[in-house]
């Protein structure tokens, strides 16, 4: 299952958000991706649920779309 284009359409990364109200669009990349089209930040999808945390996206925001995995790897605890 994929992130439906109604949700996609809704979703927007938390840290560009607050910039303003059309900040922080993401495009779903590999189908278990979320990228900010602003700041670059990459939000895994695990088990169909968007991993929105700013943490998160920072842990991959310098790694290039191509390099992402086709599954993102479970969480640093």
């Amino acid at each position: 299952m994929s992130i439906s284009s109604e949700l996609l359409e809704l979703l927007r990364c938390p840290a560009c958000v607050r910039e303003g109200e059309d900040a922080g669009h993401l495009e779903l990349v590999k189908d278990v991706w979320l990228v900010c089209q602003d700041c670059g930040r990459k939000y895994p999808i695990r088990d169909d649920i968007p991993v929105m945390l700013i943490e998160e996206g920072d842990r991959w925001r310098n790694a290039p779309v191509d390099s992402l995995p086709e599954t993102p790897p479970e969480p640093v605890v």
